[in-house]
């Protein structure tokens, strides 16, 4: 990183408003309601994204760059793979409460660990997997009362289906992740956003034989707004990453639990319980194990290669 743009609070305050924004988004389309299909609310998501993408691309002066691609193939997969994650991750958050799509949506870094050495073969030692494993054990006892109630027959098919989207989501969300480590050896990250809304509007309208519904005015305007929303949030957060470094801003990726339980208990009346909270508080103590042990890998490294260097 450039010494000379590094202000590690600027990039943390960035990096909290996008979560802040996404949360917002995600109870838009919550409040649109369960009658709209979602390959429906995923275009509106990715097409009204452009707006301020492309505002922000051209205000810095980089629009016109930012079609050039070395790598069409690439954007093809990413996008492909992120608004199939996107799509199920609505599912979910239309599906069940919100501060719970968003905790079990903590699973994603176990994945992409489980990713990141399948895929690309990355040396993943005994600490880390033993983070997974515990972060999945935080996952199940997230889901626990709704297991006891789906042996009951108290739980709602739509309602397990939600449960089930928003892990496969997550799944989805680490396989993207893999694609643009992929991305960004060849390509500019304006660039991979660019394609990522462009790429995500084609496929979702893709879905529209398969069963859009006609929106009211209100719902229409709900899902535009969390387009906008979708789209600023995603500049600020790549924005956060010019001014500090991963490590130190990706903690704040679960102080969405605090944002959605004050929206889920303003807008919806939803409160997160004792075993949701505790199970999150183990998956976010896994993920954030995760970080720090790949940030002391990286530093060994770094040490290793000076002492190498002649």
């Amino acid at each position: 990183m450039d010494r000379t743009s590094a202000n590690p609070i600027r990039g943390i305050a960035m990096k909290v408003l996008s979560i802040a924004l996404f949360i917002s988004m995600q109870s838009l389309v919550k409040l649109a309601g369960t009658g709209i299909a979602t390959g429906e609310i995923t275009f509106f998501r990715s097409f009204f994204a452009l707006v301020p993408i492309m505002a922000w691309l051209a205000f810095r002066g980089e629009l016109a760059g930012s079609f050039r691609t070395a790598n069409p193939m690439g954007h093809f997969y990413r996008g492909f793979v992120g608004v199939s994650s996107m799509g199920l991750g609505f599912y979910g958050v239309v599906h069940l409460p919100l501060p719970e799509a968003i905790a079990i949506g903590y699973a994603m870094p176990l994945f992409a660990v489980i990713a990141g050495a399948v895929l690309l073969g990355e040396d993943v030692r005994r600490y880390r997997w033993g983070a997974v494993i515990a972060g999945f054990i935080g996952v199940v006892i997230i889901l626990w009362p709704r297991l006891t109630l789906f042996e009951s027959g108290k739980l709602g098919a739509e309602e397990f289906a939600g449960v089930m989207a928003v892990l496969f989501s997550a799944a989805l969300a680490a396989v993207a992740m893999v694609h643009v480590r992929q991305l960004v050896r060849t390509e500019a990250t304006p660039t991979i956003v660019l394609y990522f809304s462009l790429s995500s509007a084609i496929f979702s309208l893709g879905t529209l034989p398969f069963g859009w519904n006609w929106v009211t005015w209100q719902q229409a305007s709900l899902l535009i707004c969390a387009g906008f929303l979708g789209g600023i949030g995603q500049i600020l957060l790549t924005e956060s990453y010019r001014y500090a470094e991963v490590s130190t801003i990706a903690p704040f990726e679960y102080t969405s639990i605090i944002w959605a339980t004050m929206l889920g208990y303003y807008l919806f009346g939803d409160l997160p319980g004792g075993t949701l909270l505790f199970g999150a508080a183990v998956v976010m103590g896994a993920g954030i194990f995760i970080l720090y042990r790949e940030t002391r890998r990286q530093i060994d490294t770094g040490r290793k290669d000076r002492t190498l260097t002649p």
